[in-house]
C-alpha cells in the first residue's frame, strides 16, 4: 500500500513530518488538502479509526473564525460536514497506508508505525 501524507504544504508541522519521512527513507505521496480535499467518505473512515474529535483542529484560526452556531452541538456528522466544507479544519498531517492511521506529527508514534 502507498503511504500518503495528507496536509497543506506550507504548514510547519507538515514540513516537519515530510522531513522526518525523508530522513527515515520512507517513500510517500503528498496530497494537498487545498487542491484535493478529502471526501466525506474518507473523513468518516478516518473518524471511525481516530475519532472525529482528534481529526477536527479546534486550535486553528479557521475553527475560531467559524460562527458560534457551527461550533455548537458538535458531533461526528457535523464535524465531518465542517471538515468537508473547510479542509483547513482537518488536523495536519494525516498519514494513510502505514501500519496505523496517523493524525498529527509525533515522532515516537511515527517510529512505531514505520518500524
Amino acid at each position: 500500500m502507498t503511504i500518503i501524507l495528507h496536509g497543506i504544504p506550507n504548514c510547519d508541522t507538515v514540513k516537519k513530518a515530510r522531513n522526518w519521512l525523508e530522513a527515515q527513507g520512507v517513500a510517500y505521496d503528498f496530497r494537498d488538502y487545498k487542491k484535493q480535499p478529502p471526501t466525506d467518505v474518507e473523513l468518516k473512515g478516518w473518524s471511525d479509526v481516530a475519532g472525529w474529535n482528534i481529526l477536527l483542529n479546534k486550535a486553528g484560526t479557521t475553527f475560531r473564525k467559524l460562527p458560534d452556531e457551527d461550533k455548537a452541538g458538535l458531533d461526528a456528522a457535523k464535524a465531518i460536514d465542517l471538515m468537508v466544507a473547510h479542509p483547513s479544519l482537518i488536523k495536519r498531517p494525516v498519514v494513510t497506508g502505514a501500519k496505523a492511521l496517523l493524525v498529527g506529527f509525533k515522532p515516537d508514534q511515527w517510529g512505531a508505525a514505520f518500524a
